[in-house]
């Protein structure tokens, strides 16, 4: 049997609170033990944000490069080269993650585990290595960011056709002739964008009766159309049937509002959530327990129900986005170091969709409001009312506050258009400083810029 080893605090997965919290750990004083199974970095770096947004940048210049003829320069044909696109995207994963796993090698008081691990106690986890050895640690303190992976949905025939995820799409080589989208969501819609900009011919099948669904209807409507004009087929209310098929040549049928559909793609891509990385860790012989769809849920301090063991990132099922795990890491840091009480609760959740206009969005919805009768007004302009979108002909979309009539503080907004999220993170500073809406209608911003639009948008409201 391995000799087991004792680490003050075992952290399982190197995702976007792993690693900063290893690191914090061990800079403290405390012997930190962290495993990871497949790459330092967790998804955000290697399969989610730094890839996806890295090819979105490829895709929009491939997309102002057909329409620079709008501003008056001439270019020839086009041709996307997915080859480099692809080297592009592996050279700036490549580059994250050994960055990471160098921060993490360099600290002293880590130990940097490759291997997969599980749970043979409450205070104990055994890791099968990567060079084929098995290793037992133990600690009274463990912390779980293993993150998830992109879910398998349950469609006739589906595992008997060679379908794409998020991740294995990132690696193509070619530009597809026909990709097929099964959902429309925020993981979907980037993508299904993304390679219409490529060249491929894209059809989305979503199964509710529009995309986005958390969203307002007015921004889904605005979403749609855009993707729409952009070339997109979408059809929602969409059914699936059965999926037939080989490589180069799938088959999709099903039905719709406008009746039965009968859809052929050389590629089909499956990108309909995610899933939790839970069942691989033998939770139960920590006593750990799970929800009904897999995640560990924990208190407004990341807890689990056992004491000492806490689960942080996606995997606890909360909003599944690279800046909550780092939120994450900064509550556990104040816990477990400082010894101070933290909370999840309160905190703003931001996000951006990084299709093109992005979306933006923080704090409550127009819908959100209404369920919570809330007292709300909304200011909403479409971005064709803003002179510097226009100035860049960007002006799709449009932007939109919730503000509480009485104390006149924003309560949400969402910004689908030019740098949506940058112009989204504008209105969150003001949200966290409490600063009425008065002080951006009324504030002076430069001109021209696209900050100058929450005067414009603030305006609405008088």
């Amino acid at each position: 049997m391995p000799n087991t080893e004792a680490f003050d605090v075992i952290i399982v997965g190197a995702g976007q609170c792993g690693v900063p919290l290893a690191r914090a750990l061990a800079e403290a004083g405390r012997k930190t033990a962290i495993v990871e199974r497949i790459h330092v970095g967790g998804t955000c770096v290697n399969e989610g944000c730094t890839p996806t947004k890295t090819m979105v940048a490829s895709a929009r210049v491939a997309y102002l490069a057909r329409r620079s003829a709008d501003y008056g320069v001439e270019t020839g044909a086009i041709n996307v080269d997915l080859a480099r696109v692809r080297a592009r995207k592996r050279a700036i994963v490549d580059d994250f993650r050994t960055s990471n796993e160098h921060r993490l090698e360099h600290t002293n008081g880590v130990s940097l585990i490759c291997g997969e691990a599980h749970f043979t106690s409450r205070d104990q986890i055994e890791v099968k290595t990567v060079e084929g050895e098995t290793r037992i640690l133990t600690s009274g303190s463990i912390v779980i960011n293993a993150g998830g992976r992109p879910s398998v949905p349950n469609v006739p025939g589906l595992s008997d056709v060679p379908y794409l995820n998020s991740t294995s799409i990132m690696e193509l080589d070619h530009v597809p002739e026909h990709l097929i989208v099964l959902g429309g969501g925020y993981i979907a819609l980037e993508f299904a964008q993304m390679y219409r900009r490529f060249g491929s011919r894209v059809t989305v099948l979503e199964r509710s009766e529009r995309l986005l669904g958390r969203e307002d209807t007015d921004i889904s409507e605005a979403l749609s159309k855009i993707l729409t004009e952009d070339g997109l087929d979408i059809h929602v209310g969409a059914q699936v049937d059965a999926i037939s098929g080989v490589a180069g040549s799938i088959t999709v049928t099903g039905s719709d509002s406008h009746g039965r559909f009968s859809i052929g793609g050389s590629h089909l891509l499956a990108a309909i959530g995610r899933t939790p990385n839970t069942d691989s860790l033998n939770l139960e012989a920590a006593g750990v327990k799970l929800d009904s769809r897999g995640y560990i849920p924990v208190d407004d301090g990341l807890q689990t129900n056992v004491p000492g063991i806490y689960a942080a990132g996606d995997i606890n099922g909360g909003p599944a986005f690279t800046h909550i795990s780092y939120d994450d890491y900064r509550i556990l840091k104040t816990i477990l170091i400082d010894g101070k009480p933290a909370s999840t609760k309160g905190r703003l959740i931001p996000y951006v969709l990084y299709t093109d206009p992005q979306l933006g969005r923080v704090g409550l919805s127009e819908a959100e409001a209404k369920a919570k009768g809330l007292k709300y007004r909304v200011a909403s302009i479409p971005m064709a009312y803003v002179a510097r979108a226009l100035e860049m002909d960007e002006s799709r979309g449009l932007m939109k506050a919730i503000v509480d009539p009485e104390t006149r503080q924003i309560l949400g907004c969402a910004v689908l258009g030019i740098e949506g999220g940058e112009l989204m993170g504008a209105l969150q500073i003001a949200m966290s400083a409490g600063l009425p809406y008065d002080k951006l209608r009324d504030g002076i911003f430069a001109h021209p810029s696209l900050m100058e639009s929450l005067n414009t948008l603030f305006s609405s409201l008088e």
